[in-house]
């Protein structure tokens, strides 16, 4: 798969900064104002990038309260129909376009998730920069062999697959010429526990499917998603609400603002952090070498006289300017002064005999 993808403006490889996605979800709470406003949020607490999703309840299930359609899993939204949830959390079409716009007009981009074919038709007319394909969507191949073959950059969700769903996804985009493909690790638990994450994962992934990874991330809190930049993540999606205590179907597990924005600090940090695979010292650790541990005389000693234990130590300061590496310990024990040499000089190789 190719290591460099393009999404809008932003370049995602190996050696870029780590793609920060905003998920609006159903955190707008069929409200446009606010949908607007976590747009803004999004922009102000550091996101590349916000996320959408589209679909009606009528495309993305059906209207029955049998028991295969009703929610009995041990989630938040046991008790729900299917179709209850989704008339709850989907975001109207009209708005999509104003919302893109609004996006890009603070500086991110934007893109969604579609769930059925007439949404992809719906987001070509956008002409969104990328496709999403949500955990449970992973098995539907007709939907993504219809994304895959619009050549965007396609990022794939693993929240309930199996590793042959993951590799028939990846065989329906390569079958269409599409090798745009991130695949983004996933719990589909809401809120995951910590315990399930396995961020090991991630670069066995990266490797197996040799391709960039990233996280979709349902934890509370930061510290996944920026500890996932030492796994080698590339992107991470987080889902984002005003404040949690205004309800929705997503808002017990998503971030506020102030909690997004120490995320993307974290996760900048992390990265600056990481540093390089090659061990070397930097400007100020060469400075301080110096300060480690040399040969210095401790006691007066004599001309003529022994270099002891008693008289010779490995004390700070360190060598160059100072006195002999230590590894000539054992060397000089034994050895006389060729001249008196006072306590506190450091020990060089013409001082001695």
């Amino acid at each position: 798969m190719k290591k460099e993808i393009r999404i809008g403006k932003r370049t995602i490889s190996e050696t870029s900064p780590v793609f920060v996605v905003a998920e609006i979800s159903g955190n707008h709470n069929q409200d446009y104002g606010r949908a607007i406003e976590l747009i803004h949020a999004a922009g102000e607490a550091g996101a590349d990038a916000v996320k959408l999703q589209t679909y009606t309840a009528d495309t993305i299930t059906i209207d029955c309260d049998d028991p295969a359609f009703t929610i009995h899993e041990g989630t938040i939204w046991d008790g729900q129909t299917l179709h209850q949830l989704y008339s709850q959390a989907y975001t109207p079409w009209e708005w999509q376009a104003r919302l893109m716009e609004e996006a890009g007009r603070l500086g991110m981009e934007c893109f969604s998730s579609p769930f059925d074919l007439t949404s992809v038709d719906f987001l070509e007319r956008l002409n969104v920069p990328a496709y999403k394909i949500a955990s449970y969507e992973i098995n539907d191949i007709p939907l993504i062999r219809k994304v895959a073959r619009l050549h965007k950059p396609v990022i794939l969700s693993t929240g309930v697959a199996y590793p042959e769903d993951i590799e028939r996804a990846f065989d329906a985009c390569r079958q269409e010429g599409n090798e745009d493909v991130i695949l983004l690790k996933c719990v589909s638990a809401y809120p995951t526990p910590y315990e399930a994450v396995n961020l090991r994962v991630i670069p066995t992934l990266a490797k197996t499917y040799d391709c960039l990874a990233g996280i979709s991330d349902h934890t509370m809190g930061t510290i996944v998603s920026a500890g996932s930049v030492a796994m080698g993540v590339k992107m991470v999606e987080k889902h984002l609400t005003l404040r949690r205590s205004d309800g929705g179907p997503d808002s017990a597990f998503s971030m506020e603002p102030k909690e997004f924005a120490q995320m993307v600090k974290d996760i900048r940090i992390m990265e600056k952090a990481l540093g390089s695979d090659v061990y070397g010292l930097t400007e100020t650790q060469k400075l301080e070498h110096g300060g480690s541990r040399s040969l210095f005389v401790v006691e007066d000693i004599d001309a003529g006289q022994l270099l002891t234990p008693e008289n010779i130590r490995s004390i700070r300061p360190g060598n160059g300017l100072c006195g002999l590496h230590t590894m000539h310990y054992e060397e000089v024990l034994g050895k006389t002064a060729k001249t008196f040499l006072k306590k506190g000089t450091p020990l060089q190789w013409e001082l001695i005999s």
